[in-house]
């Protein structure tokens, strides 16, 4: 350790808001300041549902520079964003257009043409990622057909983008890349080969470097302020998930997580991928964490199921905040319907509400009524499939789940961790909230040699952050409701290859 106080920012983007944090660390433990906070949200362009990158881009500078008046003096940046997302530059490294979401509905079938061309056994056995049609490769595939690659000469993930612009480094990250579907996590390498017979072309993919690596100092031309003079751009777990994962105060190495927000990340740190037939039919994906670590988990819907139906309701002029939401839960009967978060039909925007009432319908279940009920059933459903999650983990590794950490956002809401608590009948640990920055900036902290590594760093989130503890209450209401919720999912996922079958 260098014996003096750091001063670090963390600029986290969310797929629904954005927020630039100022670290401070003492030498023992790290402070939290959010400077500065903007919405986000893709918005359709050109016929197709895109991020604006400029937008982005002139807010993280505004946080920055808050950040460095509060300062005084900045040590070091980095940037944290969703995964599966990318832009393209062209051979003078200038955007081609507008990143597309992953939730544009391009991707549609796409995935299974991949299955018809290579088998889902080898899009797994190459790649160690569960197989979503919103993942990178299968977006790639649809580009590849739009004939939009022809004049990419380099592509970037989302916070490669923003490192590029702060420092001039045209670089990927490994965290960010290993969710790509086009990585093999376990050979550490591009999986050129696969993308090659998925007609992808591979001249544009980029050097990846780790967690940590440090891009050279703040370019003036990218951020002129006195507080940046010297500051280093320092790469963190470039996909959200991977910081926040790197902040979790883990009571057990066995221990489970969910990093909670509008997906839900649930899984296990490990040493190693694991890339078996098993993990493949579990559906449980292989993304690559700090430090050397896997994280071996399930991407889950999260509360993006939340987010649309309160966005439909207040189009239909009725406004609630998450807490009107989770007291409206509250007060509905418990256990009553369940959904399959993950079915594809809750992937896009639109009337969530309603969506969910015909799949109770379809499925033979009651109808949530309104919007009490239909929250009761999102969180009922989002816990169980915490569960599911969790169960075929332990089957897969051969290690029981002994507690689960709930972070980031999400672990505000008090009902879901009850129930998670419930669902499980494992102890859920709550916080910290801003695990995704947190993780950001202790990433930084190592780089900058103030921090040993992942357990140094563990024992800073104990000694600075508070944490709560909910422990199962032993009901057994929940056998039913989740045989039910294990039923729907086989199905879905049945129907699922059934249609790329038949394509």
């Amino acid at each position: 350790m260098s014996g003096r106080s750091r001063a670090v920012v963390a600029a986290d983007l969310g797929a629904e808001s954005g927020r630039v944090v100022l670290g401070r660390f003492d030498g023992s433990r790290v402070e939290l300041t959010e400077v500065h906070r903007f919405p986000n949200g893709p918005r359709p362009a050109g016929g197709l549902l895109r991020w604006d990158l400029e937008h982005l881009w002139s807010q993280m500078r505004t946080g920055l520079a808050k950040a460095g008046a509060l300062a005084g003096r900045v040590d070091s940046v980095g940037v944290d964003t969703w995964g599966l997302d990318y832009g393209l530059l062209d051979a003078d490294g200038e955007p081609l257009a507008d990143p597309v979401s992953y939730r544009d509905p391009r991707t549609r079938g796409v995935l299974a043409d991949a299955v018809r061309r290579v088998g889902a056994e080898r899009l797994y056995a190459d790649t160690g990622t569960q197989l979503m049609e919103i993942n990178t490769v299968y977006q790639l595939m649809a580009d590849a057909g739009r004939g939009v690659l022809a004049d990419a000469a380099t592509l970037l993930m989302m916070a490669d983008l923003f490192h590029r612009r702060l420092s001039g480094a045209t670089v990927a990250e490994y965290t960010a890349v290993s969710t790509t579907g086009a990585y093999d996590v376990t050979r550490r390498a591009w999986a050129t080969g696969l993308l090659d017979d998925l007609g992808v072309p591979t001249h544009m993919l980029p050097e990846v470097v780790d967690a940590g690596t440090v891009l050279g100092p703040v370019l003036p031309a990218a951020l002129d302020h006195p507080a940046y003079t010297g500051a280093q751009v320092i790469v963190p777990g470039a996909h959200d998930t991977a910081s926040a994962v790197a902040s979790v105060p883990f009571v057990h190495p066995d221990a489970g997580y969910v990093s909670s927000g509008t997906w839900s990340l649930v899984g296990v740190e490990t040493g190693e991928a694991v890339v078996t037939e098993a993990a493949r039919k579990a559906n449980l994906t292989n993304e690559g964490g700090v430090r050397g670590t896997i994280r071996l988990l399930r991407n889950c819907m999260g509360l993006w199921l939340l987010q649309e139906c309160r966005r439909q309701w207040e189009r239909e002029g009725r406004r609630y905040g998450y807490d009107d939401l989770v007291r409206l839960a509250e007060s509905a009967p418990p256990a009553v319907s369940v959904v399959n978060p993950d079915h594809p039909g809750f992937v896009q925007p639109g009337d969530m509400p309603a969506r969910i009432r015909d799949y109770c319908r379809r499925t033979g279940q009651p109808v949530p009524a309104g919007p009490a009920e239909v929250v009761r059933c999102v969180l009922d459903s989002l816990a169980l499939g915490y569960r599911a999650a969790f169960d075929d983990i332990a089957e897969v590794t051969g290690r029981p789940v002994p507690a689960v950490h709930i972070v980031g956002g999400g672990s505000r809401n008090t009902l879901l961790n009850r129930l998670t608590a419930e669902a499980t009948g494992l102890p859920v640990i709550t916080g910290p909230v801003e695990a995704t920055a947190l993780g950001n900036v202790l990433v930084q902290l190592m780089a900058l040699g103030e921090l040993s590594g992942l357990d140094e760093a563990r024992a800073a989130v104990r000694a600075g952050t508070r944490t709560g503890r909910v422990e199962p209450s032993g009901s057994d209401r929940w056998s039913d409701l989740y045989g039910r919720l294990r039923a729907f999912a086989a199905a879905d996922q049945a129907a699922a290859f059934a249609d790329e079958r038949r394509s």
